[in-house]
């Protein structure tokens, strides 16, 4: 009776912390609104690069596998998150393709092109040379290794605030939804004791951790270097 209805608890845990963490992940999909709102008001992708688009939708379509009833149990929440990324993504790169001149235009449908071969070919492959166990192992290396590597992308950022003392360039609330979004997955991820999910996520937490702190900390030393000095004649 008492292993049943903890069960139920951690299971109302985990679905919470998913939801939650699907919630959060709508900051970073819509981060790069102001980017594309630029290029479409100029009618030109100027210096933009459209690269993060296209990693960034390999990453949602290798998690949304990982998540489905073919590859790991019950992690369906995993899915509906990445499911949402990889649109929000295709949204964005056919975008970067409208406005984009020719020869940018060719790079991306040729990358889009490989990205779409490359999924499907591991669908194909996972299916039909592994069994469950060794499909989940397989897909969850990927998928933690994808997921490492997009939530390592912002330590560029951190060096560039601690060079230049600014957090110009390091948007408050971006780094916000990272912080709740891996916290809500790293939670998912203990309450299923999967690992593929709560390592990359820990990591992501700590590196958001990182950044919320720095933002705080120079924030604060720029609002003191601009403060007026002021001068007691008494």
């Amino acid at each position: 009776m008492v292993s049943s209805s903890l069960f139920v608890d951690y299971t109302f845990l985990k679905q919470t912390a998913g939801v939650a963490g699907n919630i959060f992940a709508f900051g970073l999909f819509v981060s790069p609104i102001p980017t594309f709102r630029r290029i479409i008001r100029n009618k030109s992708t100027e210096q933009f690069s459209g690269l993060p688009y296209i990693y960034t939708l390999l990453n949602c379509f290798i998690c949304a596998w990982y998540g489905t009833p073919y590859v790991s149990v019950d992690n369906i929440l995993l899915t509906t998150v990445n499911s949402i990324g990889a649109i929000f993504q295709l949204v964005y790169i056919s975008l970067f393709i409208t406005y984009a001149e020719r020869q940018k235009k060719v790079k991306m449908l040729g990358l889009l092109a490989g990205v779409l071969v490359l999924f499907a070919a591991l669908v194909v492959m996972t299916l039909s040379m592994f069994d469950m166990p060794s499909r989940q192992i397989f897909v969850g290396f990927l998928s933690c290794a994808s997921l490492i590597s997009m939530f390592a992308s912002p330590l560029f950022i951190i060096k560039l605030v601690i060079q230049t003392k600014s957090v110009e360039y390091m948007p408050f609330y971006l780094s916000l939804s990272s912080f709740l979004m891996s916290t809500s997955f790293f939670a998912y991820g203990m309450f299923n004791w999967d690992a593929f999910v709560y390592v990359p996520n820990g990591i992501g937490l700590v590196l958001a951790v990182v950044q919320l702190g720095l933002y705080y900390y120079y924030r604060n030393r720029a609002a003191e270097d601009q403060a007026p000095l002021i001068v007691s004649y008494s």
